[in-house]
């Protein structure tokens, strides 16, 4: 274990148009490829970390060619001055989202010796999903050879009496502002402070104070990313170096106002409405008191009562669509917003499920009890409110 949770890191941020520069996390929009076309005219030819991600659209699009380009873009970015360095740094973070509600976090490093994505753990740092491991070889190819890292992990502290981030607020007028800009696409507004020395210490000390309070010992909850961060996790195993043992992530309270869970929606493709409705019946039975569904394609709904398998609806659902789309070969999104899933199944060749999510002050209970959730279980707000690329790190 590491003697500190969460620490200082030497952070880059872009010397010139943050606007074009920041956009939204690479697993958004998987099946929107008209939303990641306007993200490229956007961005045009400027420096942009859109040229130094790689959306999952097109993970199975050119993979390898992709992947070089990129890696051979981080460099001349690195080159040319495109980025000012902030060493030792910590930066505190306002974001305005769609709904006009500011959250509020801290983006530093974690030691990834604290983390442990795997059902069951009892590491400082635990996934609150299931981490699926063919998600994790592609991957690790993007990342194992890349000389930055950016984040767009969100890690969740429990702290109901808001003695980590909350006392910044305050303190903003104080410190340095990095940034402040629109974020493209609906995306909101965010704002950047460099937390001085004195604050960084503030911070350690009651993270160490929550982690002394803790029965179980665990301070961070993943609220976005896993795979990502379970993908450090593993470059770090391959690389061995110092800098691939940490990982750069924001940190935010559950108790902030802003943070709301919604439902990750499902959408299958290659079937039709009638035989999925008719299938799911016959495997789950209708039932009076279960979980309830919307089930969509085209203009038709179907809504569906089915015995409970599981706690959540999401994973009596899922543990069905585990082997339902295994066994039919079929295809499966996983999608934030109903309208999304609504535009997405528009044409009639596909299923979409609407279904209630879980409360967030569910979460850090069930984590600690069951060691997991089911895969893609809750959303923390929409797609354009997900963490958008600023900073960096090199590696």
């Amino acid at each position: 274990m590491s003697d500190k949770v969460f620490n200082s890191a030497d952070i880059l941020l872009p010397a010139g148009d943050f606007g074009k520069w920041a956009v939204v996390a690479c697993d958004q929009f998987t099946s929107e490829p008209d939303y990641w076309n306007q993200v490229a005219d956007a961005v045009g030819n400027a420096p942009s970390a859109l040229n130094i991600i790689l959306p999952e659209l097109y993970l199975e699009d050119n993979r390898e060619e992709r992947i070089d380009s990129i890696n051979k873009t981080m460099q001349s970015y690195i080159e040319n001055g495109v980025f000012k360095e902030y060493k030792d740094a910590m930066i505190y973070v306002e974001r305005t989202q769609s709904d006009g509600l500011i959250r509020h976090g801290i983006v530093g490093a974690i030691n990834l010796c604290d983390y442990d994505y795997h059902k069951g753990s009892k590491a400082l740092i635990r996934a609150t999903e299931e981490t699926v491991a063919s998600r994790i070889p592609p991957r690790v190819q993007i990342r194992r050879d890349a000389c930055l890292e950016m984040p767009h992990v969100l890690l969740l502290v429990d702290d109901p009496m808001k003695t980590v981030i909350e006392p910044l607020r305050s303190k903003s007028h104080e410190m340095e502002k990095v940034y402040d800009f629109k974020l493209m696409l609906g995306g909101g507004h965010i704002k950047g402070w460099l937390i001085p020395k004195d604050l960084q210490s503030q911070i350690e000390a009651a993270l160490s104070k929550l982690l002394e309070a803790s029965e179980d010992k665990m301070m961070f909850a993943v609220g976005d990313g896993n795979h990502s961060l379970a993908t450090a996790k593993e470059c770090s195993l391959l690389n061995g170096t110092e800098r691939s043992k940490s990982a750069l992530v924001e940190v935010v309270n559950i108790h902030d106002d802003a943070i709301q869970f919604e439902p990750i929606y499902r959408v299958v493709f290659g079937v039709a409405l009638e035989k999925m409705v008719a299938d799911m019946k016959a495997a789950l039975g209708e039932a009076e008191c279960g979980h309830k569904f919307e089930i969509l394609s085209g203009d038709s709904s179907v809504t569906l009562t089915v015995n409970a398998t599981s706690k959540l609806p999401v994973g009596t659902l899922q543990t069905w669509l585990d082997k339902y789309v295994k066994e039919n070969d079929l295809k499966i999104d996983y999608i934030h917003g109903v309208d999304s899933v609504k535009k997405i199944v528009a044409n009639g060749d596909s299923v979409g499920f609407i279904f209630d999510g879980m409360q967030k002050d569910e979460l850090f209970d069930a984590v600690k009890l069951d060691g997991s959730l089911p895969r893609k279980t809750f959303s923390m707000g929409h797609a354009e409110d997900k963490r958008y690329y600023i900073e960096a790190r090199k590696l």
